[in-house]
């Protein structure tokens, strides 16, 4: 069970206290206590999962892009920057790709995916025999012990920047990547899918600098040619699913433009 290998570094989503793994159940010293599901994963979360949770479909869609290497060129910036650093938290972690790609350069290394979706925790809890698949929110209190990490990875998700600073160690590191204008442009605008604002990475410096400093960034941007089926699969994997997919999905060679900034935690 990959949740024995991270149940040090939880915390009771109740009452903040410890929790420690027994026959199948977490358990904190006041007696609360989550059942471990069966595909593996924990539900901390408070209430209902929200609407607008990433479903089955867009799991599906966002691991066959994983797979066909869209990403791959990112995720070995992500798992570069946090070479040598264990334990990792990925939240909003979806699939697990990104995590999974920083367990693959060091065997020692141990993480935490959390996501509010349930579907993202079954997929997140088969990534990887290291990983600790947990079901919360990434806008509440985190379920982890205060500086418990050396690394927290957002990737295309929610920032709680607080929170981030929280469970960090001191010389730990906080992973953020983000999309600039020209990300998937080809698909955006040939099927009017959601724009992407410019100055994300300056916004997110800006908010970030109340509780860290930026240490590291760093662009990367290439072309990909991808399938009718992956193209699509691009679109079905983020929010744009929530609105009418396209009928028809072309072939096309599209743009892939992020920033990954690297912040540490501001001393004291």
């Amino acid at each position: 069970m990959s949740l024995d290998r991270v149940q040090d570094l939880l915390s009771c989503p109740t009452c903040a206290g410890g929790l420690s793994l027994d026959a199948g159940r977490l358990h904190c010293p006041l007696g609360h206590s989550f059942d471990v599901a069966r595909q593996g994963y924990v539900n901390l979360l408070a209430g209902a999962e929200p609407a607008n949770a990433d479903t089955a479909d867009m799991l599906a869609a966002r691991q066959r892009v994983q797979v066909a290497g869209v990403f791959a060129p990112v995720a070995e910036v992500v798992a570069h920057l946090s070479r040598g650093r264990s334990p990792v938290l990925e939240a909003g972690s979806g699939t697990g790709y990104y995590l999974s790609a920083v367990l693959a350069s060091d065997p020692a290394v141990v993480g935490v995916g959390l996501d509010i979706s349930k579907a993202a925790a079954r997929l997140c809890a088969r990534s990887d025999a290291r990983v600790g698949a947990v079901v919360a929110d990434v806008w509440g209190r985190l379920p982890l012990r205060d500086r418990s990490l050396e690394v927290v990875l957002s990737v295309f998700a929610p920032r709680n920047l607080g929170e981030f600073a929280r469970v960090l160690q001191p010389d730990g590191r906080l992973i953020a990547v983000t999309p600039r204008p020209d990300h998937l442009a080809e698909l955006r605008a040939a099927h009017d899918l959601l724009d992407v604002p410019g100055g994300k990475a300056e916004q997110l410096a800006g908010a970030a600098a109340e509780f860290f400093d930026l240490v590291d960034t760093r662009v990367v941007k290439y072309r990909v040619d991808a399938t009718a089926e992956v193209a699509r699969d691009l679109i079905a994997m983020g929010p744009n699913a929530f609105h009418t997919l396209p009928e028809t999905v072309e072939a096309t060679t599209v743009g892939i433009d992020v920033t990954v900034q690297s912040f540490r935690p501001l001393s004291g």
